[in-house]
C-alpha cells in the first residue's frame, strides 16, 4: 500500500515497507553467504581474481533491483597513476527535481583469514549457530553491502522505480581493508556522479546486538615500519653478549618507553580528546574482549573514554628469528610494525611526527632507527547538527524498537575525511551491522543475525522518509 503527497511523492505505508523487508530477508541472508564465500583479500599476497569475482557479483545484485540508471565496476590509478586500485562498484540513480540525493556506501573486500586453525568453521563457509552467521566479511563488511542491497529491494517493491524520487549512489568499494589506496582518485574520477547531500557509511558498529547507534567519531590511525639496528653482522651471543647490544635487546627498550607505568601512551604531542561517555563496566569489557583472569585493563579515566577518545600505541608484527629456527646469536636489526590509533581532532600526520620524534630522542646505546611504509588516516568528528542525522536517529529507533545512541569507534574508518573533503555540505551517517562480538579482523568473525534484520528495516524506513523529504528543505 503506498499513497502520493501533494507535490506527487508516492510513499509506501510504512507496514508495509517492513512487511518487504521482513519477506526479502531470507533471500539477503542468501545473497549474504554467497558474498561471503568470495575471498576477495586486496593485499598484493591474495588471489587479486577473487575482488574481480566480489565486484562482479555486487554489481549483478545492484542492477537486479531496477533502481539504477547505470552500474559499472571502476578501477582508478593509487597515487601518481603507476598503479590499479582493487575494482569498486559505481552504481548512480540521478534525483527528480527537488529530491535529495543518498550516497551508501560500503566494502566488498575483507581482512586476511589469518590462522585456519584458530577458526571453529571455515573462515569463507558461512555457517549458522546460536543466532550468529559466522565467516570473514560476514560483519565487516558484507552485511553492509546486503543492509543496502535488502533496503532497495524493498523501496523497489513498495515505491517502484518509476515514482522514486530520490537520487541514489551505491558506492561500494574494494581495497577499504588495504588502506583505500586509489579512494582519492575514485572520488576524483567521478565526483559528478557521486555528488550526494547525504552519505551513509554502513561499515561501523552499534552499542550492542540490541541498541542502535549511530557513530560521531572516530579515531585516525597511523602506522609504520620501525627497523632498529645495532650490528652490521650477527655475532656469538655468549663470545660478546654483555658487552654488545643486540637489535632485539634495543628494539625491546625503545618500545617500553612509549608507556607509563599504567599503559597509558607517553609520547609528548600525542593528544587526547575530552568528550562524556555512556557508562561501561569493566566485566563487560572483560566479556567483549576475552580479557584473561588477573589481566587489567591499561590506561587511565573511563573505559569508554580510553577506547574512543585516547591514542594508543600497538605492536601488530615483527621481523625476526622464529622460535623453531632460533641460535644462540645476536640480532644485527630487528623491524616491527607499529599501528597508532590517534585521538579525534589530533591530525595523523601531527601524531605520527611526534612518535617518530620520541623514538629518535629515546633510541638507547645509540641504536640506529629508520622509518619506513608510513600509511596515515585522520581522525573523523561527524557534524551532529544537520537535520539528517535526526532522520537516521528515528529510523533506527524505529527499527530496533529502541533509541539509538551517539557513539565513538576506536578504528579508524579514514576514507571518511576525504568523503568530507570531497563533498563539502554533504551529512554523513556513520551506521553498521557489528556488535561488540562480531569479532571483525579477528578468527571466528560474526554477524548477529536480528541485528542484520533491523539493520535493514532502518535503511529501508531512512530512504523512505528521506524520498518524502524536499531537498530544498
Amino acid at each position: 500500500m503506498s499513497s502520493t503527497t501533494a507535490d506527487g511523492t508516492v510513499t509506501p505505508d510504512e507496514d508495509a515497507l517492513l512487511e518487504a523487508v521482513a519477506g526479502g530477508f531470507p533471500a539477503a541472508t542468501r545473497d549474504l553467504g554467497a558474498l561471503v564465500k568470495i575471498p576477495g583479500v586486496a593485499w598484493p599476497a591474495f588471489d587479486q581474481a577473487q575482488l574481480v569475482r566480489s565486484a562482479d557479483l555486487v554489481a549483478e545484485l545492484a542492477r537486479e533491483t531496477g533502481l539504477f540508471d547505470t552500474v559499472e565496476i571502476h578501477r582508478e590509478p593509487i597515487g601518481d597513476g603507476s598503479e590499479l586500485g582493487q575494482p569498486g562498484v559505481l552504481a548512480v540513480r540521478r534525483a527528480k527535481p527537488g529530491h535529495p540525493t543518498i550516497m551508501l556506501y560500503a566494502h566488498h573486500d575483507v581482512q586476511p583469514p589469518g590462522d585456519d586453525a584458530l577458526w571453529e568453521t571455515p573462515p569463507f563457509e558461512p555457517t549458522v549457530r546460536d543466532g550468529r552467521i559466522y565467516g570473514r566479511g560476514a560483519a565487516d563488511d558484507k552485511a553492509g553491502i546486503m543492509t543496502h542491497i535488502a533496503a532497495l529491494r524493498a523501496i523497489a517493491e513498495t515505491i517502484g522505480a518509476d515514482d522514486l524520487g530520490i537520487g541514489i549512489v551505491l558506492f561500494v568499494e574494494g581495497e577499504e581493508e588495504y588502506g583505500s589506496r586509489s579512494f582519492a582518485n575514485f572520488l576524483d574520477a567521478h565526483a559528478d556522479e557521486m555528488r550526494s547531500d547525504v552519505i551513509v557509511v554502513a561499515d561501523s558498529g552499534n552499542l550492542d546486538s540490541e541498541t542502535p547507534a549511530v557513530t560521531v567519531s572516530l579515531r585516525g590511525n597511523a602506522k609504520f615500519h620501525l627497523t632498529v639496528s645495532t650490528l652490521d653482522h650477527a655475532s656469538h651471543s655468549g663470545m660478546f653478549g654483555g658487552a654488545v647490544p643486540d637489535a632485539m635487546m634495543a628494539a625491546t627498550t625503545l618500545i617500553a618507553t612509549l608507556w607509563d607505568e599504567n599503559g597509558s601512551v607517553a609520547v609528548d604531542g600525542l593528544l587526547s580528546r575530552d568528550a562524556e561517555t555512556p557508562a561501561y563496566s569493566e566485566q563487560q569489557l572483560r566479556d567483549e574482549t576475552g580479557l584473561l583472569d588477573g589481566v587489567r585493563p591499561v590506561g587511565e579515566g573511563s573505559l569508554l573514554g580510553r577506547i574512543w577518545n585516547r591514542p594508543t600505541v600497538t605492536v601488530t608484527g615483527i621481523d625476526f628469528t622464529s622460535v623453531e629456527a632460533a641460535s644462540n646469536t645476536l640480532s644485527p636489526s630487528v623491524t616491527l610494525v607499529l599501528s597508532c590509533r590517534v585521538a579525534p581532532g589530533q591530525s595523523s600526520a601531527d601524531a605520527y611526527a611526534a612518535i617518530e620524534r620520541h623514538l629518535r630522542e629515546h633510541a638507547p646505546f645509540g641504536a640506529q632507527l629508520s622509518f619506513s611504509d608510513v600509511d596515515l588516516g585522520d581522525s573523523v568528528l561527524v557534524d551532529t547538527e544537520g537535520w539528517a542525522i535526526d532522520e537516521v536517529r528515528r529510523a533506527l529507533a524505529d527499527g530496533y524498537g529502541r533509541d539509538a545512541v551517539d557513539y565513538g569507534v576506536g578504528g579508524s574508518i579514514p576514507f571518511i575525511s576525504d568523503l568530507v573533503d570531497r563533498f563539502d555540505g554533504a551529512q554523513i551517517l556513520v551506521t553498521g551491522v557489528e556488535d561488540p562480538h562480531s569479532r571483525a579482523h579477528s578468527p571466528n568473525e560474526s554477524l548477529h543475525i536480528d541485528t542484520f534484520r533491523n539493520a535493514i528495516r532502518s535503511e529501508a524506513l531512512l530512504l523512505a522518509r528521506l524520498n518524502r523529504r524536499n531537498s530544498a528543505r
